[in-house]
């Protein structure tokens, strides 16, 4: 068995098709297949089962995974403690990012690393489904960290450096029936027609929780994937929205901005490493580059800073 046997299984895996697998690898698909071929005969089993339409996982494969990801992932640290002594970080970053980050600038923070490190090839995934998809590849080994939005205690197998936060706050349109007041209630809003990001979303989960708590339905009408959308539906009159306050345009006056005055909701945007894999040398410069740019370009008034952990 050999490491780029492990990495072409690896991609095969993820993208369930070879032709696609291949383009990714820069390789030749027969090539390709002949390797997961020699990899299946070392193992003694089928890792695919394979058809003209379909590819996927046998049990096999799907046990190999987790493993395969975390061999390459050792392959990787090795290589970045050598590259260490020879001077210079060389290696890959796999980074996935919800759509809106809101408290950071990723553009301005990921061009600063790239400067300084110029041997890094740093990959950028955006979340399709929400922070609790982002939180599970970085457990699964498919990305190395994630920045994403989920409240409460890290998940299992997951350490959480907390970057900043945002007072969550309601908007209605301008000639809503509670639109002269300055606070409201969570209860009195339970019977509303909501705009809202899709479950997973950590600004969802987060207020999903506290009408759960407070044994509060709601009826959730649209779903936005870039919290800074719901603000347009609700200024045409389509519904309200509890957003993060950064979400919320300036000076618009076919809106209103509410605080909630029976609960304090905060949007909190931390970055997500796996507990169980001590981070690569390159994620570590990384991590120590964010600490920096936050302390140089702290978010606003407002938006107070969580402690990161040791």
């Amino acid at each position: 068995m050999e490491l780029r046997h492990l990495k072409y299984f690896v991609a095969v895996a993820e993208e369930l098709n070879f032709t696609r697998a291949a383009r990714r690898l820069h390789i030749a698909q027969s090539g390709l297949s002949a390797a997961i071929q020699n990899l299946e005969h070392d193992l003694g089993l089928p890792l695919f089962e394979r058809t003209s339409k379909h590819v996927a996982l046998t049990d096999a494969g799907s046990v190999l995974l987790p493993e395969a990801r975390s061999t390459l992932a050792a392959a990787r640290a090795a290589r970045d403690a050598v590259d260490q002594v020879r001077g210079g970080l060389r290696g890959t970053l796999t980074i996935g990012t919800m759509i809106t980050l809101g408290l950071l600038d990723l553009p301005a923070l990921i061009g600063r690393f790239h400067a300084e490190h110029p041997d890094v090839v740093v990959r950028l995934h955006g979340a399709t489904r929400g922070s609790t998809d982002l939180a599970r590849a970085v457990v699964d080994g498919t990305l190395d960290a994630a920045f994403l939005s989920l409240p409460g205690p890290p998940p299992t197998g997951l350490v959480f450096r907390r970057l900043a936060s945002a007072p969550m706050v309601v908007i209605v349109p301008a000639d809503h029936a509670l639109a002269h007041q300055d606070t409201v209630a969570l209860g009195t809003l339970a019977d509303e027609s909501f705009i809202d990001s899709p479950v997973g979303y950590g600004n969802r989960t987060l207020v999903d929780q506290h009408m759960a708590a407070a044994h509060l339905h709601r009826q959730v009408s649209m779903e936005v994937h870039d919290v800074r959308a719901a603000a347009d539906y609700v200024r045409h009159g389509l519904g309200i929205a509890i957003v993060p306050d950064y979400a919320v345009p300036a000076d618009d006056h076919r809106l209103r901005v509410l605080e909630l005055h029976d609960c304090s909701l905060y949007w909190e945007l931390a970055i997500a490493t796996p507990a169980q894999r001590r981070p690569s040398a390159v994620l570590r410069a990384l991590l120590r580059m964010i600490d920096a740019h936050i302390h140089e370009n702290p978010p606003g008034a407002g938006r107070p800073m969580l402690p990161a952990p040791p």
